[in-house]
């Protein structure tokens, strides 16, 4: 459903969400760090990162794991880059002082990157492209940075995201986004141009004292509405007050759940089959060497 994000409000709503404490998401910690553990069956040592969303924990998960890699971290929210590039360790801040600088940090749209083709060996995005417009564009764009033989590693979420909530309000208008399903994902993966994808999916439920709570965590974290769509007037009391009910009927011990759908998907990017022209690339490996003719 490409064009159903409202991209200004949504970089509004992350705007806002830089002045919460750094820790203020700890969902989107753990996710990363589980998809961070699943490098452990990777072979690969990139040289440049591309990191697609530093605003929620900066770049540490990459650097933990690639020490000597070189980090291009991005995100659609200046207040987020700001706060992800004084988040770095007291020695990598010196570093940037004396030019010597691994980590360099931007503010722009993740369809459109300010990078050249081949640019990066990864590209790492952490729940980042739940909020693409247009998820094929998007992954055409993070295969176009790619080098041949590079790596993408993602999270996002799914469909049954935030379903407790999606159900709790009784009118036609959106409250959560629409996440695409695990299978769609890997169809755009293998869409646009990606080899060997992976894509699973795992079911995360977080507890809540209310629905109070529960939409204060998402307004900290810039997890607003942002659908083209939704209604823009204030939330009448008696809608308001429906939905409040509706989600208090779900409370099991004095607690109401919410439900995060998280998809980890990981593709290469191979060798071309195509020139430019159209013509198809053969290679020959001949004697170690390879060559390619077109």
């Amino acid at each position: 459903m490409p064009g159903w994000l409202d991209r200004r409000a949504a970089r509004r709503w992350f705007e806002r969400a830089a002045s919460a404490p750094a820790d203020a998401d700890p969902l989107a910690r753990e996710v990363e760090r589980r998809m961070a553990e699943r490098l452990d069956y990777v072979r690969h040592a990139p040289a440049r990162a591309l990191q697609v969303g530093c605003g929620a924990a900066g770049v540490a998960a990459v650097r933990h794991r690639y020490p000597a890699i070189e980090i291009i971290a991005l995100d659609s929210a200046f207040p987020l880059v700001r706060r992800a590039r004084a988040a770095r360790p007291l020695g990598a801040r010196a570093r940037s002082l004396f030019g010597a600088t691994r980590e360099r940090f931007v503010a722009g749209d993740m369809s459109a990157l300010p990078l050249r083709t081949g640019a990066v060996g990864l590209v790492w995005s952490n729940l980042a492209l739940a909020w693409s417009p247009d998820l094929a564009a998007t992954l055409r764009e993070w295969h176009r940075v790619l080098e041949v033989g590079g790596l993408l590693m993602f999270t996002t979420y799914g469909p049954d995201t935030l379903k407790e909530l999606r159900g709790a309000f009784d009118d036609d208008a959106p409250h959560v986004h629409p996440f695409p399903d695990m299978h769609d994902i890997g169809d755009a993966l293998a869409a646009g141009g990606f080899a060997d994808p992976v894509v699973d999916m795992e079911m995360i439920t977080l507890t809540y004292t209310g629905f109070d709570r529960l939409c204060a965590d998402l307004r900290a974290t810039g997890q607003r509405n942002a659908h083209a769509q939704r209604r823009r007037a204030l939330t009448g009391t008696k809608r308001w007050a429906r939905a409040v009910a509706a989600y208090a009927a779900l409370a099991r011990d004095a607690r109401v759940p919410a439900t995060f759908e998280i998809v980890y998907g990981h593709a290469w990017k191979a060798a071309p089959r195509f020139a430019a022209d159209g013509r198809s690339i053969i290679r020959f490996n001949t004697g170690g060497a390879n060559r390619k003719t077109a």
